[in-house]
């Protein structure tokens, strides 16, 4: 029997971090220049392997009770709007019970970090994207700035700044001064081939953010984490819907229809915000605006734009949105009490970032690290015996 267990438990595993391995591959050629024609086929592949992974574990009554409810929300999604993500996600979450997620997570960040080593090696050589784009960035002048084979020099540093905050919740709490030095001096380098502010400045905020948490005295760091982190996170969130409800003004005032005083905040808003707002109006039916947003979306809900959080409305409705909105705000909570303080870090640096860029919010698992979060604490947060104690947790804790 022992032999048996040990040979499911193989073939549970191996599907697991088979799924992973693919999901990060995607994500990969997703920032190539290349063009994956089974991606479809491949979303349907690591479904079936997170589901064999979930068939071979262990829930009990009240998981079974979680996993079907969040299923069934992802089913109506499925039928309203023709996506399937939220159905591949909520499998992905039921089969990380027993996974050892820091593992999973230091192969997501190694996986990732050489495919983009790779992609900006041989961009040097003419192999895949190209070295540079010269266009307009919207400033009134032609620039010529890096991209390092990934299309565009936002995407080049906003990977950057991605496998920059999953070191920090990996590795941060080891580091020397000079790592975040180290850390800072990267994200820096890059700057000056991307221009891209977005990146770097919430990398920077990241990389401070955690340095706090490890050089300052405990007390003061989970102050910050549990009030300024959470008006942060929220804030976000609704500075986001504030956004999408408000665009009609930018719209307005740049055709001269409306050229009050409060039209005009709303343009200089789109300024700082470089033209994000006025993108939401660009398409015939104001794509992202709050007027396109449903309770469950619809199949014509498939515009692109930047700002995740208006696209998570707009993509997958009102009612999942909140949902794991909701699902996010516990994290961070169960996260404070358990005072796992980078995750909080995490959470609140990709949080911030989802104002502006959609990186997070995409059809690919590997591109969101909170849902690594979520599949590694999902199992303790609805197990009430797991948050007895956790106010006194004192691990790590530095005198």
């Amino acid at each position: 029997m022992k032999t048996d267990r040990k040979q499911i438990e193989k073939i549970a595993y191996g599907s697991f971090y088979l799924g992973v391995i693919i999901e990060v591959l995607m994500v990969i050629i997703d920032k190539s220049a290349l063009i994956n024609p089974v991606e479809g086929r491949l979303f349907q592949l690591t479904f079936l392997l997170f589901l064999i992974k979930t068939c071979l574990t262990r829930y009990d009554k009240k998981e079974y009770a979680v996993i079907a409810a969040f299923l069934a929300l992802g089913a109506i999604s499925y039928f309203v709007t023709g996506r399937n993500d939220i159905v591949r996600i909520v499998m992905f979450l039921a089969a990380c019970k027993n996974v050892d997620m820091q593992k999973c997570m230091k192969l997501v960040f190694y996986m990732t970090l050489t495919g983009c080593l790779l992609i900006m090696f041989l961009s040097f050589f003419g192999v895949g994207g190209g070295l540079a784009l010269t266009q307009d960035y919207g400033r009134g002048s032609v620039e010529t700035r890096y991209t390092l084979g990934m299309g565009h020099p936002n995407a080049l540093q906003c990977m950057v700044f991605a496998l920059t905050v999953l070191a920090l919740y990996l590795y941060g709490e080891k580091w020397k001064w000079y790592g975040y030095a180290a850390a800072l001096a990267v994200n820096t380098g890059f700057f000056f081939l991307t221009d891209s502010k977005t990146s770097f400045l919430v990398a920077v905020f990241a990389i401070f953010y955690t340095e706090m948490y490890q050089f300052i005295q405990r007390k003061i760091i989970k102050i910050i984490c549990n009030v300024v982190g959470k008006l942060l996170v929220t804030g976000s969130i609704v500075f986001s819907i504030f956004i999408s409800w408000t665009a009609h003004y930018v719209y307005e005032y740049d055709w001269e229809i409306d050229t009050s005083s409060k039209a005009a905040f709303f343009k200089k808003l789109d300024s700082i915000l470089t033209g994000r707002v006025r993108s939401l109006t660009s398409s015939v039916r104001w794509e992202g605006t709050i007027r396109t947003w449903k309770l469950f979306s619809e199949p014509a809900n498939n515009y692109y734009f930047d700002m995740g959080w208006i696209r998570l409305f707009y993509w997958y409705g009102i009612i999942p949105a909140c949902v794991f909105i909701i699902s996010l705000l516990v994290l961070m909570w169960y996260c404070v009490k358990k005072e796992d303080y980078r995750a909080c870090i995490m959470i609140v640096s990709l949080s911030v970032y989802a104002v502006m860029e959609a990186h997070t919010v995409s059809i690919y698992i590997a591109r969101n690290y909170v849902l690594f979060l979520l599949g590694m604490y999902w199992t303790d947060i609805i197990d009430e015996r797991k948050w007895k104690g956790l106010g006194n947790n004192r691990i790590n804790e530095k005198i």
